[in-house]
């Protein structure tokens, strides 16, 4: 079989929300990219689990801008509006932003092709080839058959991280004893009457549920429900089935999960139905595709995020986003799930560059879940917003370094953010920067 050979500036590898930010913040500096996908939509968790909302955008009460605020600000401009920011009703959570799911898929599409960006979806990125401590090109696959890619850098941002583990990247799993959490199938409801199926004021629908695993209705997993009012106005979306202990890195252990999330999922539509008020004419609608998943590998970088750091409200001069989410662990090697807070009310921390930036290969970056994080403080930094953002900002990082002749371990992360800052991205940098910017907000 003839082998395609193709060249690029930047490859991006997986099209989620990091993927979609990285090609986009590359391809603004005028890179060349291309974009491996291994589904047929971008949006990773947003193509998985359609209505799941953006939580953590808006640290403080502010956005985070940059991409993130670009693509909010987008739907939001719509006639009608496609998105609405809303207080969440979880605890510790800020605003997060809902939106039809169709209209941010196709905007997302239609930003990447406007920046030029070359997507090819149904594609896989497999191993790479290295040289002189580089990784050259990188070996990949489509329905019509193999593909090798040259490229000038790597950006993988698949999620588990198979490219950079053959290219020998250290990394861990999970917590580090292979405990990873939960994944999660979702689904909505629709022609639910919203006011009385939200009148007790309790997202997790606790009393209804204890009822349910009493009788043996729903799976006793489902302590909590939580059922978040959709985009639209009698839709319900349930991020309620988590399935745990699945090894996300196994394609057929993610197969039988979603089997199994099928299962619970249409068991607990038979239960809102029959059982809770406001659901009597509802009928599930866009149950996902697949589980999501949250947690794989987590690639060792020059620097690692430690949840201590983040308590502190730390805010490096290399921080490339702001963050207050909550420690959002999900069911990682029991039935726990916490939303503890993590910084002081009011107070945020940033992401370092540097938890992207691995020792070697002289020419890769990661963002998104692969950043390099204790498990306390990745599951702060995991939020889509986020990713979003490192996406970019190791797209930035990228294309410079390319343009510049450098390895990305030698690039001044100072210019990165300097470069963020210009693209609208806020409250990043240290301490300094963060003051000056405050100055000018002020006097403008």
């Amino acid at each position: 079989m003839m082998v395609r050979q193709l060249q690029t500036d930047v490859l991006v590898i997986g099209g989620g929300t990091a993927g979609f930010g990285a090609a986009l913040g590359a391809a603004r500096q005028g890179a060349k990219v291309r974009l491996i996908e291994g589904t047929s939509k971008i949006g990773g968790v947003m193509a998985f689990c359609p209505g799941m909302p953006w939580g953590g955008g808006y640290p403080t009460g502010r956005s985070i801008g940059g991409v993130f605020g670009e693509l909010t600000d987008a739907l939001l401009a719509m006639e009608p509006p496609m998105a609405e920011v809303r207080p969440s009703t979880l605890e510790n959570f800020g605003a997060e932003v809902i939106y039809d799911h169709e209209a941010a898929v196709f905007a997302m599409f239609q930003m990447l092709e406007d920046a030029g960006v070359e997507v090819h979806l149904n594609a896989f990125a497999g191993a790479p080839v290295m040289e002189g401590g580089r990784i050259a090109r990188v070996e990949c696959t489509d329905r019509t058959g193999p593909i090798v890619i040259e490229a000038g850098m790597v950006i993988d941002c698949s999620g588990d991280g198979d490219t950079s583990a053959r290219a020998g990247v250290p990394y861990v799993v999970g917590d580090g004893r292979g405990n990873m959490m939960g994944v999660t199938l979702s689904f909505s409801m629709i022609g639910a009457d919203l006011h009385r199926a939200f009148a007790k004021g309790d997202p997790y629908f606790e009393e209804e549920a204890a009822f349910g695993i009493a009788q043996g209705l729903i799976h006793p997993d489902l302590a909590k429900l939580y059922l978040m009012k959709g985009f639209h106005r009698d839709a319900v979306f349930c991020n309620s089935v988590h399935i745990r202990g699945v090894d996300g890195t196994d394609p057929q252990a993610v197969a039988r999960a979603t089997q199994e999330g099928r299962r619970r999922c249409h068991q607990l539509a038979r239960f809102l139905v029959a059982h809770v008020p406001g659901f009597e004419h509802a009928r599930m609608s866009e149950l996902g595709p697949t589980v999501g998943v949250r947690e794989t590998r987590k690639l060792e970088a020059v620097h690692r995020i430690l949840a201590s750091d983040l308590n502190a409200g730390a805010k490096p001069a290399d921080g490339i986003v702001a963050c207050d989410n909550p420690i959002d662990d999900v069911m990682r090697g029991d039935a726990e799930m916490t939303h503890d807070a993590i910084v002081a009310e009011g107070d945020y921390y940033t992401i370092p560059l540097r938890a992207m930036v691995p020792a070697a290969p002289a020419n890769l970056l990661f963002a998104g879940r692969l950043v390099c994080a204790d498990p306390a403080a990745f599951a702060s930094v995991r939020g889509m917003p986020q990713c979003m953002a490192m996406g970019q900002a190791a797209g930035t990082a990228a294309a410079m370094a390319l343009t510049e002749g450098l390895t990305v371990q030698a690039l001044d992360p100072a210019r990165v953010v300097a470069s963020l800052a210009a693209q609208g991205m806020r409250g990043i940098g240290g301490d300094v920067l963060l003051r000056h910017a405050r100055a000018l907000e002020a006097v403008g």
